[in-house]
């Protein structure tokens, strides 16, 4: 599985081709198409398994609105860069132009499902049916993929200016902290599920992708590790020599239309109150990723315009919000490996509606429906150690200790999950009301459930936090003392009202004297002191002697 975060352009170098006709499908497409089909395939199967396995959404809400929109936005971009490669060949003369991938972003369909509608259904069902709920909660993610999508719009004109202002070390390492607490230690639960299941197919993920060694006849690694695991779920289910219960998938195909709605608008409110802190840090990871897609198909040889790719994810991502998808498009970081596969555009076209209509006609939901989750979370694992190993390698060795850092709030964040699911939820009002808390749970240790608050505070907007925390640290190791102080002071304000370390039990966002709590201060002074020290400290002899050793 592969997104646009992280990575460093390749050094990938395509002949010309020039004076050739254009072929703009030939047989390298097969292997390119079933490489990019299948991560689709399989993020959508992730989406449905954490939505419907682990939240208990309703099979029927998830397979018939979320997901054709989600797909129809898929079937836009590809056609859209399709499109592109076909006008790239004609302007160049060129018959070897490879389209852009585009497809689902795995950390944020991830994400989306287990910061978003995840909590977003769990925290309507406390004031509504759980139907009505997941209704609440659906609109709440097509609010946020609408508000996704008109910033990354708004950014894709100014998209590299953020990559040169926000140090790696806060954006990938955000990520990478994604990567390590919910994509990785939360799925191994997934994977030891079944352990002879699990282990097989994670033990072919990592012999082949993570030590990267080929499989016999070039079986694609991905779908190998899932029909292994598949059968073999299946298979000792039969024989009764599984750790639970298996039963065949039923021959089920929903058909749902991405029929445009304006379900968006009423879940707005709720999208922009709680949860914008969560969702927008995703759409600018993709913005940045694109552009470093865009680098690398050029350093490839294809040429294309980081403008319009980037408005294209963009709409695309609109798109799907505004006819019900819940995850964003994205340009993948593989072109490379697809134009070295022999790819040209058929590829996109052929991905495109295989996904497209498999929204639509319900097959990708039996798909979904019918691949186990100890066969599909190994995927996971392997996508955190993926993006993990970028957090490090593609930023300067001297920020690996920032990188570290924007680590820490996604374990907290991974904290506030498990807490949130025993007493009722009661332990996610420690911080404004310890003294509730106790009486709510019966609960005796003060300091206990002191940390529980600080916890359930720094999961509160951890992928906003994480970036900034990283930034911060990354221009302090590189003596840019201004910078840090301002990356602190936006911590001060944005915890003021609540974007981040928010002390109301939903996380949302509020005026601070409004919530009956000194902790909005609290928390917004200590990051004002910490900006001062830094800008005090950096004007005295000793820390002009470091910059000039640190340069």
């Amino acid at each position: 599985m592969t997104s646009a975060t992280g990575g460093p352009p390749s050094a990938y170098a395509a002949p010309t081709g020039a004076g050739v006709p254009y072929k703009w499908a030939a047989k390298g497409d097969i292997n390119a198409f079933f490489g990019l089909m299948l991560d689709n395939v399989v993020n959508l199967a992730v989406l449905a398994g954490i939505l419907v396995g682990a939240f208990g959404f309703p099979a029927q809400l998830v397979y018939t609105r979320m997901f054709p929109g989600t797909a129809f936005g898929v079937l836009f971009g590809d056609l859209v860069y399709t499109w592109m490669a076909i006008r790239l060949a004609k302007r160049t003369g060129r018959n070897d132009v490879t389209a852009m991938p585009l497809g689902l972003d795995a950390p944020s369909t991830i994400g989306m499902a287990l910061t978003v509608l995840g909590p977003a259904f769990i925290a309507a069902k406390s004031r509504m049916p759980a139907d009505q709920a997941a209704i609440v909660a659906w609109q709440v993610g097509m609010a946020a993929m609408v508000l996704m999508g008109v910033f990354k719009l708004i950014m894709s004109f100014f998209g590299d200016r953020i990559r040169r202002a926000i140090p790696e070390a806060g954006l990938l390492g955000s990520i990478g902290g994604v990567g390590i607490a919910l994509l990785g230690t939360l799925q191994l639960g997934e994977v030891f599920s079944e352990p002879v299941v699990g282990m097989v197919a994670i033990g072919l993920i990592i012999y082949a992708l993570v030590a990267k060694i080929r499989l016999p006849f070039r079986a694609p690694e991905v779908l190998a590790s899932v029909v292994v695991g598949a059968a073999l779920y299946y298979g000792l289910g039969a024989l009764g020599w599984s750790v639970h219960p298996v039963a065949a998938p039923a021959a089920n195909f929903p058909v749902g239309l991405p029929l445009p709605t304006l379900g968006f608008l009423k879940g707005m409110p709720i999208a922009v109150r709680d949860y914008l802190p969560l969702a927008l840090p995703f759409a600018i990871l993709t913005v940045i990723g694109g552009i470093n897609v865009t680098e690398s198909a050029r350093i490839a040889g294809d040429d294309y315009n980081t403008r319009d790719i980037l408005l294209t994810e963009a709409i695309a991502t609109l798109v799907a919000g505004v006819c019900g998808g819940v995850s964003q498009s994205t340009p993948y970081i593989g072109h490379p490996a697809y134009k070295a596969m022999g790819g040209r555009a058929g590829y996109t076209l052929a991905t495109g509606l295989f996904i497209g209509l498999g929204g639509i006609l319900g097959y990708i939901a039996f798909m979904a429906d019918a691949l186990p989750r100890p066969a599909l979370a190994p995927i996971l694992v392997f996508v955190a150690l993926d993006i993990t190993e970028q957090s490090y390698l593609a930023t300067p060795a001297r920020h690996a200790a920032a990188v570290t850092l924007a680590v820490f709030p996604s374990v907290a964040q991974l904290v506030q999950i498990m807490l949130s699911q025993v007493y009722n939820g009661a332990l996610m009002s420690a911080a404004i009301d310890p003294a509730g808390t106790m009486k709510a749970t019966g609960l005796t240790n003060p300091d206990f459930i002191s940390v529980v608050g600080v916890m359930v505070l720094l999961a509160h907007g951890f992928i906003l936090t994480a970036m900034l925390w990283g930034g911060a640290v990354a221009f302090l190791i590189d003596r840019r003392f201004r910078a840090a102080a301002w990356s602190l002071l936006a911590c001060a304000t944005l915890s003021l009202f609540g974007f981040i370390h928010s002390v109301t039990a939903s996380g949302g966002v509020y005026w601070p004297w409004t919530v009956g709590s000194t902790l909005p201060y609290q928390w917004s002074a200590a990051y004002a002191a910490f900006a001062v020290l830094i800008l005090v400290l950096g004007t005295t002899r000793a820390a002009r002697e470091g910059a000039t050793h640190a340069h």
